[in-house]
């Protein structure tokens, strides 16, 4: 049995009673837990109390949900939380504002602190609106009105207020008015000097795919699918650019796609799984660094903290890759491959010029 204390983040509303807080607090303080921090937030005709809750080993968040009902109050959402992220919010707004703006990568990593969000995602300034079922809790974000792309922010476990929206919006508006908040492919140097692009993967892609597939060795596609192949079906190829709940960034010279890498969420909430396909002729140059970079900001601004990769025994590119790109590993044997698991929200490369860099940025757009 997991002894371990678990941390929670319970959103309630309370009657507007002297005393209601205060009697929530020892009711949880009663069953052993621990109230780390509280905020108030206002909505509409009144407050939401926000509690950080340590609970007891074995307590359960129906337990929680049960002592905050003994008390008169609803329970309007409850998650886990991470005590790393015990920051108040007015400096959680200015680090991520700090970080977008020297950052344009990470913009959608500091959207997801300023709301509050499990995920922000980009996606095509046309793509289908939220239901109206989901509109609480599912949220686009435009920089401008011409914008083709466009930040979309979910949170499944309490819907949005109002105040974290408008925090939300005005980052934007903020990187907006420095003209850095509209989604753009990022322009960058490869170790040798030759130019490249780095953007999502697009359905008009597939033919580029499977060129990228043919002139890959038996090796390199070896190492990738672990499976023996000299091309790949075509009927992969859609799935390859539109993974499941996943995203794939390709990395292109001129009209040439020479590397792709796709991030595809797993069970655990904190996981996603990477891959990365780099054409022989290109390893080695700091392409598959730069996707890996960009792919740990795409799992960073979705919540997620580990990427997982699987490689085969002996095989060590994808551990020097996270070591250029400066995101911790670890590795151990399972099933016959090796996991090595990355900590996406490592530090990023901070010295371009140094002599084993993925890439040196010069430009987005």
């Amino acid at each position: 049995m997991d002894t371990t204390p678990k941390t929670w983040r319970l959103r309630v509303e309370l009657d507007d009673s002297p005393g209601a807080l205060a009697r929530v607090t020892i009711r949880l303080a009663d069953q052993d837990c621990n109230v780390l921090a509280l905020s108030v937030i206002p909505v509409p005709g009144g407050v939401l109390d926000e509690l950080v809750v340590q609970a007891a080993p074995g307590l359960l968040p129906a337990d929680l949900v049960a002592a905050v009902r003994a008390e008169g109050g609803r329970c309007v959402g409850i998650t886990a939380a991470d005590l790393r992220d015990l920051v108040d919010a007015p400096t959680a707004a200015l680090r991520a504002a700090a970080l977008a703006s020297h950052d344009p990568d990470a913009i959608g990593e500091a959207l997801r602190v300023v709301t509050g969000a499990d995920s922000v995602t980009v996606v095509p300034a046309d793509a289908a609106s939220p239901t109206s079922a989901d509109q609480a809790r599912v949220v686009d974000f435009r920089a401008t009105p011409q914008a083709t792309q466009l930040y979309r922010a979910r949170r499944g476990w309490s819907p949005f207020t109002q105040v974290e929206l408008t925090r939300g919006q005005a980052l934007i508006d903020l990187l907006a008015a420095r003209g850095e908040a509209d989604p753009r492919p990022t322009a960058l140097l490869t170790d040798d000097g030759m130019a490249l692009v780095l953007r999502p993967g697009r359905a008009g892609d597939e033919e580029a795919i499977a060129d990228l597939h043919s002139r890959c060795s038996m090796g390199t596609l070896f190492n990738r699918y672990h499976a023996g192949m000299r091309t790949v079906p075509r009927r992969w190829l859609h799935r390859l650019l539109s993974p499941p709940r996943g995203t794939t960034v390709v990395a292109q010279c001129a009209d040439r796609v020479v590397a792709m890498g796709q991030l595809i969420p797993m069970s655990t909430p904190a996981g996603a799984e990477v891959s990365l396909l780099v054409e022989d002729g290109w390893q080695g140059r700091g392409v598959g660094t730069a996707l890996l970079g960009a792919l740990a900001g795409v799992a960073r601004a979705g919540g997620r903290r580990e990427l997982v990769g699987w490689c085969l025994p002996g095989e060590t590119g994808l551990v020097r890759t996270a070591a250029r790109a400066g995101l911790p590993t670890s590795v151990r044997r399972e099933d016959g491959l090796l996991r090595v698991s990355i900590t996406a929200s490592g530090p990023r490369v901070t010295d371009p010029g140094r002599s084993e860099s993925a890439s040196r940025q010069v430009a987005s757009g």
